[in-house]
């Protein structure tokens, strides 16, 4: 039998991208997991098996092309009648209709006000709870007069609200509460908007009056930055505190050890592998820095796990792949991981879960330059670090009464005002820089 192999629902909310690469050819017999094409997310590139054991006959998507989920791949001609696994692509049968692709619904701006009629049809959240029972199409729905009236006004389909009185009976709470899940998540879809996280989009001039011009598309990784920054300034009003640390020891002692790591063929020992320990350290000392606000549910989620992003420069844009319990190890295991994330990411070969779930994100701009800046908290985590260039500067010693060359570290901590205060971002601050400078804490 002659089937379709379509692209697979790939988790992780991930709903389309762009296939860079087919890994088999017409002719080709293939097994479930043989990898069968490439395919780069907003983040990552993704490999993804055939799904079904056969030959392939022919190939119906090209590199290049934006696929979303369902999206045709190719023809398969099937060896056996072996069951496609739960996880692997989604076969049709040549004669059947081939399934629509799947398209996320526009998102709206704004919320819209509870007195408007509203399209309440369930939405992709799962941090809301499901209703606890629907109306069955066939039968009455179990509800009173009063309930019914004001499902109207609030425009609610009564039969989609799950009932928590007796007998599933629906009440006016479940009503309301319906509303306040439903509004919610509208709220957040508009956040999160495909047009630039709820932001505007206004009509630019036609630049082409005033000269040559050039049109060129946005990659993956550059349109997910600017919806994921753009939604992040939205939703985060932050305050950023500057500092300065004096590494003077610290950089004569990592040389020093580089130097013995050398001889050993063993990792760079970075400024920025060094700092991945101390705001790992710090987060233990200043937990409402290890949070994330949820305002839908008027919850903080503090976090008992400490995890660090890392900002990485690369020719699609930035990544930040993320170190996992990045306070239970040293500084030269944290160096080996480091170069190994940044190595994938640049090689474009990092998976989603390696760019998922950070505590607080480190970005280094000191090989670049620079006094200072203001990141952008990268929503929902509550803080980001950045570094500058270290330069040396003359520091008035208390003890011999005159000025001293020393090696200052510029630090820009922006962090989520909502959760922190400002005299406890100072602190953070303070306590990053006393950890710099008193080498024998980074150890302790």
């Amino acid at each position: 039998m002659t089937i379709i192999v379509t692209l697979p629902d790939l988790g992780e909310n991930v709903k389309a991208g762009e296939l860079t690469a087919l890994l088999v050819k017409p002719g080709d017999v293939v097994r479930e997991d043989t990898p069968a094409l490439e395919l780069e997310t907003d983040k990552a590139v993704v490999e993804v098996p055939a799904g079904r054991a056969g030959r392939v006959v022919e190939l119906l998507a090209r590199p290049g092309e934006r696929l979303e989920v369902g999206a045709a791949l190719f023809t398969l001609e099937e060896e056996g009648a072996a069951a496609l696994p739960q996880a692997a692509a989604q076969p049709v049968e040549v004669d059947a209709p081939v399934a629509e692709p799947l398209v996320e619904a526009p998102a709206l701006a704004a919320p819209l006000p509870v007195s408007a009629p509203v399209d309440l049809a369930p939405l992709a959240a799962p941090s809301l709870p499901a209703p606890t029972q629907v109306a069955d199409p066939g039968l009455p729905v179990p509800a009173s007069p009063t309930v019914r009236r004001l499902a109207r006004e609030l425009g609610v389909a009564i039969r989609e609200v799950g009932g928590s009185g007796p007998g599933g009976r629906i009440l006016r709470e479940d009503v309301k509460a319906f509303v306040k899940a439903r509004l919610a998540a509208l709220e957040l879809r508009g956040a999160n908007s495909q047009v630039g996280a709820g932001l505007p989009v206004e009509d630019l001039p036609d630049f082409s009056r005033w000269g040559a011009i050039e049109e060129v598309p946005l990659g993956n990784v550059r349109r997910a930055t600017a919806r994921h920054l753009a939604s992040a300034w939205l939703l985060t009003p932050r305050v950023t505190q500057f500092d300065k640390a004096d590494i003077t020891e610290l950089e004569a002692l990592r040389l020093k050890l580089q130097a013995a790591e050398d001889k050993q063929g063993g990792p760079r020992l970075t400024m920025t592998a060094i700092l991945i320990r101390v705001l790992a350290q710090a987060l233990r000392h200043f937990p409402q820095f290890n949070a994330s606000l949820d305002l839908g549910r008027e919850r903080l989620i503090r976090k008992h796990y400490c995890h660090v992003g890392v900002a990485v420069d690369t020719e699609r844009g930035l990544l930040v792949p993320v170190l996992r319990d990045a306070d239970q190890k040293g500084v030269r295991q944290l160096a080996v991981e480091l170069g190994e994330l940044g190595r994938r990411a640049r090689e474009r070969k990092s998976t989603p879960e390696e760019l998922q779930g950070a505590c607080i994100t480190l970005t280094n701009l000191g090989g670049i330059g620079g006094t200072a800046f203001t990141p952008i908290v990268n929503h929902p985590e509550a803080a980001i670090l950045g570094l500058s260039r270290a330069v040396r500067e003359p520091v008035w010693d208390d003890a011999t009464t005159s000025f001293r060359p020393r090696l200052m570290l510029p630090l820009s901590l922006s962090y989520d005002h909502r959760i922190i205060d400002g005299a406890d971002g100072a602190r953070f601050a303070r306590w990053i820089c006393q950890a710099l400078e008193n080498p024998l804490l980074l150890v302790m």
